[in-house]
């Protein structure tokens, strides 16, 4: 495998749409960045770290850098290419065989060597999963001098990869390569405690959330006369996101119909459970069940607020869609949505399972009226634009790309409540 990215024809203009790279005018050169992957890319409906690493690339390639995506190839349907291209964007998949430990080994060993021969071609690596293949990454990167940059995308690696407290001799290994990374991303703040106290340094760890690229959902006008405002749910009808919960609260808030109504986007398991529970509740005239949908930026430019009820979270990239479409949003106090959400300004946080309090808050959004939910979706679009917004997010991993030190490139406060 060797990557050919030097001779992509890659004519980007660092002024393209406007933005120029915000580096002080000495250090403006193009970065070459490698990207690095523990899963497939790109993978069917998108996951949150995928969705990341093409928002990413996206943008940074509109600013006249350069991305290459690595990844294993574990798909056997995607293309096994030494080169492939998703969205121009090009993409090395490592193959290996598919025989339990012998394939991880071989994985590994492969990824060494690519990294050994070809990753001085890059300025910098930024691994956005923290398990095998980020701990190996940071570990060679050191060996031959490159700024590696770590992200750690949610749950899964705190609770079964090897950031988890029972992980064993390899998870022990395996952290102490990840405190050689230049920096470690955090995506949320209680993501940043679990960290501290697995013992990495506060000085390496940078509090900086996934992005949202605010430009893929309008700003919605001023509703007209009020109606019975909408709310949406966006995920997968999976057990962690809590929708059981949430149909009950339903039922508790609003009994009878006519007050709102809520659509649920996505499908999953739990779908046919979810339709007799409400039946079983009598709400079923007050949802829509929508399935998976493509037009989702459609979908929430018809709503009025958003609720996302999960029980475990990194950071929902739906609570930064919700916001970037001018939605407040009723979500569970789990990690990334207690960041954002600021009771009474963009939105209201409830205990996760707690179904009392989320009928409360239900009650609560549905009384501010569609206008009222309307003047608090333009706080929730400014705040997460002024934290999250794409190029916040990237003038910052441009900087520790550059060896920037981490403790000074955090993404801004929120503003506090208004009364």
């Amino acid at each position: 495998m060797r990557p050919d990215d030097a001779s992509t024809g890659y004519d980007a203009d660092p002024a393209r749409d406007g933005v120029r790279d915000r580096a002080p005018a000495a250090d403006r050169r193009p970065m070459r960045v490698l990207m690095v992957l523990e899963s497939n890319f790109p993978v069917v409906g998108g996951g949150g770290a995928e969705s990341q690493v093409r928002t990413l690339a996206l943008r940074l390639r509109e600013r006249g850098h350069r991305v290459t995506v690595l990844t294993p190839l574990r798909d056997p349907e995607l293309t096994p290419a030494r080169i492939a291209r998703h969205d121009g964007i090009p993409v090395l998949r490592i193959a290996y065989p598919r025989v339990r430990l012998l394939g991880s080994l071989v994985l590994w060993s492969r990824l060494l060597v690519f990294l050994a021969r070809h990753g001085r071609r890059y300025d910098a690596w930024h691994v956005h999963i923290a398990h095998h293949l980020g701990a190996l990454t940071t570990m060679m990167g050191r060996r031959v001098g490159r700024t590696v940059v770590v992200k750690i995308s949610g749950w899964w690696e705190l609770k079964k990869g090897l950031l988890r407290d029972d992980g064993g001799v390899v998870a022990r290994v395996g952290q102490r390569w990840l405190r050689g990374a230049h920096a470690l991303q955090a995506i949320s703040h209680r993501i940043e405690a679990e960290l501290l106290r697995h013992g990495f340094a506060h000085e390496r760890i940078v509090a900086l959330p996934n992005a949202i690229d605010t430009r893929r959902f309008g700003v919605r006008p001023a509703p007209g006369a009020d109606g019975a405002p909408t709310a949406v749910f966006v995920g997968r009808l999976v057990p962690e996101k809590g929708l059981g919960v949430l149909l009950d609260a339903w039922a508790a808030a609003f009994p009878h119909g006519g007050r709102a109504r809520l659509r649920l986007v996505g499908a999953g398991p739990l779908e046919a459970s979810l339709r007799a529970q409400a039946e079983r509740l009598g709400i079923a005239s007050q949802l829509e069940f929508l399935g998976h949908r493509a037009d989702v930026e459609r979908i929430l430019a018809e709503a009025d607020f958003g609720v996302l009820t999960s029980t475990i979270e990194g950071l929902s990239n739906t609570l930064l869609e919700f916001m970037a479409s001018c939605l407040p949003v009723v979500a569970s106090r789990v990690s990334g949505s207690e960041d954002f959400i600021v009771d009474g300004r963009n939105g209201w946080l409830f205990e996760p399972g707690d179904r009392e309090a989320l009928a409360r808050r239900l009650e609560e959004a549905v009384g501010q009226g569609r206008s009222g939910l309307h003047r608090l979706g333009r706080n929730a679009r400014s705040d997460v634009a002024s934290r999250a917004g794409l190029d916040v997010v990237v003038d910052r991993l441009l900087a520790l790309y550059r060896g920037a030190d981490p403790a000074r490139v955090d993404a801004p406060a929120l503003p506090p409540a208004r009364n």
